[in-house]
């Protein structure tokens, strides 16, 4: 059985860093996911490039709001998070292709609770 990971990804000016981190989030090995950007009032062309993923997979879903900081982002997105559990990833990072996948089996095989 699987277990539907949401991934809160704060963005604030990350254009540099944004699709490198966004296809390391949609190409997971782990499907059962959703993502949640939460464009942080960004200035430079990062809400433009959460669109585009936004169109691109509908797994993707973008907030946009004035600057808070990146924890009044996170509670913005934990806010709008339908999954089981939750992965937080800044929009300057990316994860390997398997990461979720890892993780829910040794979660899901050793009976964790976190």
């Amino acid at each position: 059985m699987k277990n539907k990971v949401s991934i809160i990804i704060p963005v604030y000016n990350c254009e540099k860093f944004l699709d490198k981190c966004l296809d390391s989030l949609i190409n997971q090995t782990y499907n059962d996911i959703e993502i949640i950007l939460v464009n942080d009032g960004s200035t430079d062309r990062s809400l433009e490039i959460c669109r585009k993923y936004e169109k691109k997979d509908t797994r993707v879903k973008v907030i946009d709001q004035k600057n808070g900081g990146v924890s009044s982002a996170r509670n913005s997105g934990l806010a709008e998070a339908t999954g089981e559990y939750i992965l937080f990833v800044d929009g300057d990072d990316y994860i390997e292709y398997n990461c979720i996948e890892k993780s829910m089996d040794l979660i899901l095989e050793k009976e964790l609770d976190i």
